[in-house]
């Protein structure tokens, strides 16, 4: 199994990306576009025009790691076309775009915080 560290940062690619990028095509992106660096061992997540397709792009140790993933009759949720540059959300966020919810919509238990007095 792949070992994301507790401080690997996530990235979406706001916009459409071209999926037939491979590994240099999506790290110029990543230095270009995102202006980023591919190599600093964070996920970079683009999708495709219809939402079906999304690849992760990932440098761990000594080379790349490209995840893809597509929906055979679904959509994934995604940003708009005029949200362009690089979007941070957590991992648990990935988590759940990956399992097909919208992030704009989620929502969980509001953190509790106590105090001494």
């Amino acid at each position: 199994m792949i070992a994301i560290g507790q401080h690997t940062q996530v990235f979406l690619a706001g916009g459409v990306t071209d999926m037939r990028k491979s590994i240099d095509g999506l790290s110029v992106l990543v230095a270009d576009v995102l202006e980023h660096d591919p190599l600093s061992s964070h996920l970079f997540v683009f999708c495709n025009r219809l939402r079906d397709k999304i690849k992760i792009l990932y440098w761990h140790n000594n080379g790349f790691w490209l995840f893809y993933r597509r929906l055979e009759r679904q959509h994934f949720w995604w940003p708009g076309v005029d949200e362009e540059g690089a979007i941070e959300i957590s991992n648990r966020e990935l988590s759940w775009l990956l399992e097909g919810l919208d992030l704009t919509q989620v929502t969980a238990h509001k953190a509790t915080e106590y105090s001494f007095l």
